[in-house]
């Protein structure tokens, strides 16, 4: 099956960022999605469907920016974004969601966003981050991918090796050179099929310079028609 990719959009530069990163991402044949998290319903029938009416504008504008304008679009209610991303993407089955990084982050930068870390602490889908300001890299693409995995996992390096034959990409074993991503498998001793960082692995992703992909415990994404 075709991987689905869910992007976090509320209209922030960094969600722009998550955009660039989906975009990259996107092999043929990829199924691309953006969501919106609401944590209130209005209680009066005409300010709730102003509240309405905005979410979908600003979807809309999400998927134009995408260069999808017919992508799925997902308005969510929940009192916590990273849960109603969540239980959309095990809903809908996604493979992985696209996170921006946290609107503080400097420029170049990785610095995961606090629905992006429910997802990153016991969640069950991938999780991408796009590092701040990859939204003006204009001819940004991946080309080198560098695999960080734990023992007795091979998710991480079954998902970069689907995503370099997908992207016509190849994976480097250079720990100091740049790459075009970086993709992290869960801790030694994470449940399968659950999102884990050990602390290792969340000193790469804070000192990245380029965007980060991880995977659940033995469960990798299979990028692949």
């Amino acid at each position: 099956m075709p991987v689905k990719i869910l992007i976090s959009y509320d209209d922030t530069d960094n969600d722009r960022d998550a955009i660039a990163l989906a975009r990259q991402l996107a092999y043929p044949g990829a199924e691309l999605s953006l969501a919106y998290v609401r944590h209130v319903q209005e209680p009066e029938p005409d300010r709730e469907a102003q509240a309405r009416r905005h979410a979908e504008k600003l979807l809309e504008q999400g998927a134009q920016l995408l260069g999808n304008p017919d992508a799925p679009r997902y308005i969510v209610f929940h009192a916590s974004t990273g849960q109603g991303l969540l239980e959309l993407a095990e809903r809908e089955q996604v493979d992985v969601i696209v996170f921006g990084s946290d609107y503080r982050t400097a420029p170049g930068a990785v610095a995961p966003q606090a629905s992006a870390q429910r997802l990153l602490h016991g969640g069950s889908v991938a999780v991408a981050i796009a590092p701040a300001g990859l939204r003006s890299r204009a001819k940004a693409s991946i080309g080198r991918i560098r695999v960080l995995g734990e023992a007795g996992d091979d998710a991480p390096a079954v998902t970069a090796q689907t995503l370099a034959k997908a992207l016509g990409a190849t994976i480097t074993e250079h720990s100091g050179g740049p790459v075009d991503l970086l993709v992290v498998g869960s801790r030694e001793g994470a449940p399968s099929g659950r999102v884990e960082l050990s602390a290792a692995a969340e000193y790469v992703i804070e000192t990245a310079l380029s965007p980060v992909l991880v995977v659940p415990r033995n469960a990798p994404v299979r990028f692949e028609a």
